[in-house]
């Protein structure tokens, strides 16, 4: 009888690991590795580098480490585009070239861009107040351009509206964020300009400035102006989507735990558009073409506002990397929201585009580094494309 037993239990143990291992590899379902998934109309370097970024990836996925999309382009080629692991649990089924990531604060970006399009058709001035387009707001002394920087002292309306932002099923939107500082007054944590404080509530504030001198809904505009116009198919704001219906990647957290949704998610300006890496390589590339905004606009949104901060810095709409040096320069913006990593950089020298949006919150969206690493590691310049 004992032995009987004995046997039960370790059959029982064979096949409870062995479902183990199928959840995981489920979850995980990582691709192989081979040319047929890489670009092959490349030069013999660009595929060296495409398979060395593969390899990367696939080694993230396979360990468990990264779930999610990657793309790295230059100059309007496409080196490397790939998807590893799935899009919604509860199907397994695998993320796709339209599968949409809530791009998290990598929404700044275009906040600022739509906001400095304004500001070339002479529609805004940055260095004109808040109080100037709202008269009610109120705080003084805030410019729109230290809204753009970070530069306000105005505090985070995520954690200032913490009890509203709890509220059951309650959809905050942008008009009513900005009642509740009206209504509410919280304390400013610093005086205009003093220095760098990140804070949503800036580019929460800007959607609503677009809206008031565009006349257009914030979402409208971006739609109109940007999205459509660029060719970005797979790009919309969380008012236009319908997230039961649309190709979401779903968001989870590091033990695959559904992450839900809260009212701020409904804010826009600071976060919830949602995008793919092509579409964001479409808007990176129509942004080193000068087909979005002037180069001498882009010249200001490149430029370091706060002076404290040696290392990197923020720009408008944009942090920076090796800010004073011509040929490492970088500008980007990461994210992170509700089970969503994002990362969106640009080396402006070498018109270098790097896309990485995972939609699980492990770090490893955040390792650029290690593309970067790849990119520059071969004898001689980046910039070089040898012919076969």
């Amino acid at each position: 009888m004992k032995r009987n037993y004995l046997i039960i239990l370790i059959l029982l143990t064979v096949l409870s690991c062995g479902n183990s291992e199928s959840e995981e590899k489920r979850l995980i379902r990582f691709t192989k590795l081979g040319k047929a998934h890489l670009n092959l109309n490349l030069n013999a370097y660009q595929k060296q580098i495409a398979f060395q970024l593969d390899t990367l990836f696939y080694n993230l996925n396979k360990q468990g480490g990264f779930n999610g999309s990657i793309l790295v382009g230059k100059a309007g080629t496409v080196l490397y585009k790939k998807h590893f692991g799935i899009k919604d649990k509860s199907n397994y089924e695998a993320l796709n070239d339209s599968s949409m990531f809530q791009l998290a604060s990598v929404s700044k970006v275009i906040t600022a861009t739509a906001v400095l399009m304004l500001y070339e058709r002479a529609q805004l001035d940055l260095e004109k107040e808040m109080k100037d387009y709202f008269s009610d707001f109120p705080y003084s002394g805030v410019t729109i351009k230290q809204l753009l920087n970070h530069r306000s002292g105005l505090p985070n309306y995520i954690y200032a509206l913490n009890e509203e932002i709890g509220i059951l099923n309650y959809k905050l939107n942008n008009k009513e964020m900005y009642d509740f500082l009206v209504t509410k007054r919280p304390k400013a944590y610093l005086k205009p300009n003093i220095k760098f404080n990140y804070c949503n509530t800036n580019y929460a504030l800007l959607a609503l400035l677009v809206e008031k001198v565009s006349g257009k809904p914030f979402n409208e505009f971006l739609k109109d102006e940007l999205f459509l116009p660029l060719g970005m198919k797979n790009t919309k704001t969380i008012k236009d989507l319908e997230l039961e219906k649309d190709n979401i990647a779903k968001p989870y957290d590091l033990k695959w735990k559904p992450v839900e949704l809260d009212a701020s998610d409904y804010v826009l300006g600071d976060k919830s558009v949602y995008s793919t890496c092509f579409d964001l390589f479409l808007f990176s590339e129509a942004l080193y073409q000068n087909k979005i905004i002037t180069p001498q606009t882009q010249t200001l949104a490149y430029l370091p506002y706060s002076k404290e901060k040696k290392t990197n810095n923020y720009g408008l709409g944009w942090r920076m990397n090796d800010f004073n040096d011509s040929i490492k320069k970088e500008v980007f913006h990461n994210g992170w929201w509700h089970g969503y990593r994002s990362a969106f950089h640009r080396r402006l020298k070498d018109t270098l585009t790097i896309v990485v949006l995972s939609n699980q919150l492990n770090k490893a969206a955040y390792h650029t580094y290690k593309v970067y690493q790849i990119l520059d590691q071969t004898t001689g310049s980046v910039l070089e494309e040898t012919e076969e």
